[in-house]
């Protein structure tokens, strides 16, 4: 019973907004912003865009990289935006352009459904992250392609419970992007589904090249189901799944997304 409330109250730490994340002084540099209504999560969100410097120098098009806990305060897109501006000078990848989504309930939206009731402590249990998938896809994409010069290549990346939520994506609707980024996914939901029915998601993947870079801390909640998921692929993964994992044991839950940025960036966005 002890062991069940210390896990408990790690998950909360997990699924909390942040807040147990150390507080960086990241600069905010020169982006868009702008408002959407959606008529999925029925509700008006806050879209923050970072373009690359030969953006307005050129008639160029460039890929998109999408970002849940992508608001400005006490979110990941300062730093994730910095971390790119300065990979595409040192040319370590290509130009792209970020698109960061401010959080309004992280838990409802990120989260597919779950059948374990203990679960309901964290997040709802009623798949909030179906409605979420359906606004990026039938609502914000087509917005940024309108407002922005973009090819049809685009990706995700996040973090713990957006971890989750880009894991699921890959794993049930594998066509909503080209490539999927995740450190320390929370894949302990609903006791571990998608790392166990793992080998049935795979035997979906579609019939185009998809790239795949996942990170596990040495969190005990999270090394097992990442390290498990790796074995998984290892077995079962197509030949159109190109994907890497980098297995962090000197992380922390709290320091990977900053360990590992530029390294999983570097990677999905030059891998051939």
């Amino acid at each position: 019973m002890k062991n069940l409330a210390c896990l408990l109250f790690l998950s909360i730490l997990m699924l909390s907004c942040k807040n147990d994340v150390p507080q960086y002084n990241d600069s905010v540099p020169v982006h868009d912003d702008f408002k959407i209504e959606s008529k999925f999560v029925n509700e008006t969100r806050v879209i923050n865009v970072w373009t690359p410097p030969n953006y307005k120098a050129t008639n160029d098009s460039f890929p998109v990289l999408y970002m849940p806990d992508g608001g400005i305060v006490q979110e990941d897109f300062p730093h994730i935006a910095n971390t790119i501006a300065k990979l595409v000078e040192n040319k370590s990848i290509p130009s792209i352009i970020l698109v960061g989504i401010e959080n309004t309930d992280r838990g409802r939206d990120l989260s597919g459904a779950s059948v374990i009731k203990e679960d309901e402590q964290y997040c709802p249990l009623t798949d909030g992250a179906k409605n979420y998938r359906a606004f990026i896809l039938e609502e914000l994409v087509p917005e940024i392609n309108k407002k922005y010069r973009t090819t049809e290549e685009r990706g995700i990346i996040g973090e713990s419970l957006a971890g989750l939520f880009v894991v699921e994506t890959l794993l049930l609707n594998p066509n909503t992007f080209d490539f999927y980024i995740a450190m320390d996914p929370s894949l302990w939901w609903n006791n571990r589904h998608l790392v166990r029915k793992a080998k049935v998601f795979l035997e979906n993947t579609p019939n185009k090249k998809i790239r795949f870079w996942f990170a596990g801390s040495a969190n005990e909640t999270i090394s097992p189901h990442t390290n498990n998921l790796a074995k998984t692929l290892e077995n079962k993964a197509s030949k159109n799944l190109v994907w890497k994992y980098s297995d962090e044991p000197n992380e922390k839950h709290n320091t990977i997304f900053r360990a590992t940025k530029e390294k999983a960036l570097t990677w999905i966005l030059n891998v051939k």
